[in-house]
């Protein structure tokens, strides 16, 4: 059978990973797409002469040209510029925005049965335009954010309870951004509540840590974001999607009365297979966590309104 074929579009830092992870996973040939010419097409190469080590035969290939993606079942936007020190994602909305009208209109064109995975910042906003701009159904637009988001938290939880990783189950909702909803009333360890093991306070502190985990590693790199663990989330999804795993994963998908909102993308778990978003899965919140969930979903939409003021301008 033939394999699948993943277009990544942006080949920095997250797309040089992306197809490191996807090589490494057997998940299909990429294409690695970027307007620099030379990086795609190196990073590919170097790639390429991993295989015989690491044991995988896909094909790898750099390129500057939409064209190449004609046939992608799975494209991941990473296109953009990233953030540095002293810069809130919102920052990036002019810049990246435009760079996206671009990236729609090449997937349209090239990839039009496509699922698509954003990463670009700001999420919540780039993911929206996507979709507009490409007119594809919501099934197979999705943002990357609650997965990462949900990691940085399972980390931080098992950091602190010395366990593993794998025994912490957490969900993180809302826009990927410093008002996103770490769900504590959801998060268990080893099945045991973790507001058991764990006083509020400390919980507090770890969760404000998650709001502002991706600022923390601007700060440390300086001259870029994270870009392993993001890389890492959107595997996930294609994975579950490519595999049909029909996993349920918090994504930022299109919501159409969900959780009592409508007509924006927002992070919430989701199932994901075959069909792409198959199904938004509502889970039971707390007053005061739904209550963060409606005041993260105004700052989408403040998000979008600003967006679409500044490609009027």
């Amino acid at each position: 059978m033939p394999r699948a074929k993943i277009a990544l579009i942006g080949a920095g830092m997250i797309g040089g990973t992306l197809a490191h992870l996807a090589a490494l996973k057997h998940l299909g040939d990429v294409v690695l797409f970027d307007v620099i010419d030379g990086l795609p097409q190196g990073k590919a190469l170097d790639l390429l002469e991993a295989g015989p080590i690491e044991g995988y035969d896909v094909l790898i290939q750099g390129t500057g040209s939409y064209q190449d993606i004609v046939g992608a079942d799975v494209c991941i936007v990473t296109a953009g510029v990233p953030r540095k020190p002293g810069m809130s994602r919102d920052d990036l909305l002019g810049t990246n925005a435009k760079i996206i009208r671009a990236v729609a209109a090449g997937i349209r064109q090239h990839a039009p049965s496509a699922f698509v995975i954003v990463l670009t910042n700001p999420l919540d906003a780039m993911v929206t335009l996507l979709k507009r701009e490409t007119s594809f159904p919501k099934a197979r637009v999705v943002g990357m954010a609650g997965v990462l988001d949900s990691s940085r938290y399972r980390t931080f939880i098992a950091q602190e309870l010395k366990v593993s990783v794998t025994s912490v189950a957490a969900m993180v909702l809302g826009g990927h951004g410093d008002d996103m909803v770490p769900v504590r009333s959801a998060c268990t360890v080893g099945g045991v509540p973790v507001s058991r093991l764990l006083p509020g306070a400390k919980l507090d502190a770890i969760e404000a840590r998650t709001r502002q985990a991706g600022g923390e590693i601007v700060g440390l790199l300086k001259t870029g974001s994270a870009f392993y663990s993001p890389a890492a989330a959107a595997i996930q999804m294609a994975d579950a999607y490519l595999n049909d795993r029909k996993a349920v994963l918090p994504c930022a998908a299109y919501l159409e009365g969900e959780y009592g909102l409508r007509d924006l993308y927002l992070g919430v778990p989701v199932q994901i297979g075959a069909g792409g978003v198959e199904r938004v899965v509502e889970m039971e919140l707390t007053p005061a966590e739904r209550d963060a969930l409606f005041q993260s979903a105004g700052h989408v939409r403040e998000l979008v309104e600003a967006m679409d003021r500044v490609l009027k301008g």
